[in-house]
Formats: C-alpha cells, sequence, structure tokens
C-alpha cells in the first residue's frame, strides 16, 4: 500500500503476523488502521508519513516495533500499547510526531515502560490505560 494516499482505513486481516517494512508509507489518508492480535512485529517505516492518523492501537501480540515505524506521523495524539512487556523500540520510533501527548500502556507496566530502553525518552507522556 506504499504512497496510497487514497487510503483511509484499512483492517488487517488476523492471517498476517507482520507488518512489513514500508507497508503503508506516505498513506497521508489513512485515519483507521485496526491490527489483529496475530502481528507480533511493525516493520521499518511501516507506517511512516501517515499524517492522518491520530491515534493507534498496537495489539498485546507486538513484541518488536522496528526504527522509523510512525516517523513523521505529526497528528498522532496518542499512542495505546496493550503488551505488558515494551515492544523493541525501533531507533527514530516516533520521530517527527509532534502532537504525541500521551502514550497508554497496561497499568502494571507503567513502570517497565518509563525504565525500558527507547521508551524512556518518552517517559513523561506514558500514563496506565484506564
Amino acid at each position: 500500500f506504499y504512497g496510497c494516499s487514497g487510503l483511509t482505513s484499512i483492517a488487517i486481516p488476523n492471517s498476517v503476523t507482520s507488518i512489513s517494512i514500508g507497508a503503508f508509507y506516505n498513506c497521508s489518508g489513512l485515519t483507521s488502521v485496526t491490527i489483529p492480535n496475530s502481528v507480533t512485529s511493525i516493520g521499518y517505516s511501516a507506517f511512516n508519513n501517515c499524517s492522518g492518523l491520530t491515534s493507534i492501537v498496537i495489539p498485546n501480540s507486538v513484541t518488536s516495533i522496528d526504527a522509523a515505524a510512525f516517523n513523521n506521523c505529526y497528528n498522532l495524539t496518542t499512542l495505546t500499547v496493550k503488551a505488558a512487556a515494551p515492544p523493541t523500540f525501533g531507533i527514530l520510533m516516533l520521530d517527527g510526531c509532534s502532537n504525541l501527548t500521551t502514550i497508554y500502556v497496561p497499568s502494571a507496566s507503567v513502570a517497565y515502560y518509563k525504565g525500558a530502553s527507547g521508551w524512556s525518552s518518552y517517559a513523561g507522556m506514558i500514563q496506565p490505560i484506564e
């Protein structure tokens, strides 16, 4: 779907286990993404330049998020990560997300995320899932 600026929403099927490199790169019209629990990894620049995204939910099955996965998603305001253990945080994963204000994580894992590599840079934004 690289560069499909007219794509506005996507529900990734349960058969998908990995979102590949640049899968939705530059899909600027994308406003809604549903990622199923079958996904375990989000690849390099998978959602880079998806400026229409304002929020995204990462299921508890995801164990790694590669470099620049959400780079330049400048309208992204909230990120919800349901995994108890912080997924691997790729370099520049959230670079250019200038409007990001809150990262929601499981309440029992808040301290873990705040101290985890990469996530610790966003410690002030990390809040428990209500």
